[in-house]
């Protein structure tokens, strides 16, 4: 570990391009269950040309928010939309109690997301998780932690840097004990 101390931070939004805001407005307040606390329109000189835009703020709980911009112009939009394709890999991950994950996972099992493929489960070991792609494609993730997490993380926080070396030297042998039973 260098000498830097540790920054504190918390996240104050994450912001991703959408086609379709009330799509999305429908899907994070009625679903899933974000409130919506901001709509801002704007018009601004954005590398160099002047752009119009809407984005849309979801508060997740912890006055952190999830925000989504759907521009006036289809050219800009295909411009700073991200490819969002389905990936199970770039995905965003949010923790919560068994009480919301439990909620959230009933009203997508109503909504018909498990049935149709766009939500899964998986058990990490770690934690469980609850997967689901939102109307814009973002693969959006609920996370409850394992009972044990203060200690797992703790082991884990001790060996990082030697799994990592471990890890680029080649030795790819899984260590997530929890999840490779």
């Amino acid at each position: 570990m260098n000498a830097l101390t540790q920054v504190k931070s918390k996240l104050h939004h994450n912001a991703y391009v959408c086609t379709d805001l009330e799509k999305m407005r429908a899907f994070y307040e009625e679903i899933i269950g974000y409130r919506l606390v901001a709509t801002w329109a704007e018009e601004a000189d954005l590398f160099g040309k002047v752009r119009t835009y809407a984005h849309c703020f979801f508060d997740i709980g912890d006055g952190s928010a999830l925000a989504f911009f759907q521009f006036a112009s289809p050219d800009d939009a295909a411009e700073f939309g991200p490819d969002l394709q389905p990936s199970g890999f770039r995905h965003l991950a949010m923790k919560v109690d068994q009480e919301t994950q439990d909620g959230i996972k009933d009203r997508l099992e109503v909504a018909g997301y498990f049935e149709s493929g766009q939500a899964y489960p998986l058990n990490h070991g770690y934690c469980w998780s609850i997967y689901c792609f939102d109307p814009s494609g973002l693969l959006v993730e609920w996370t409850v932690d394992h009972a044990d997490v203060e200690q797992i993380n703790a082991d884990k926080a001790a060996t990082a840097h030697d799994d990592l070396k471990k890890w680029l030297g080649g030795d790819h042998t899984p260590n997530n004990e929890q999840f490779h039973r």
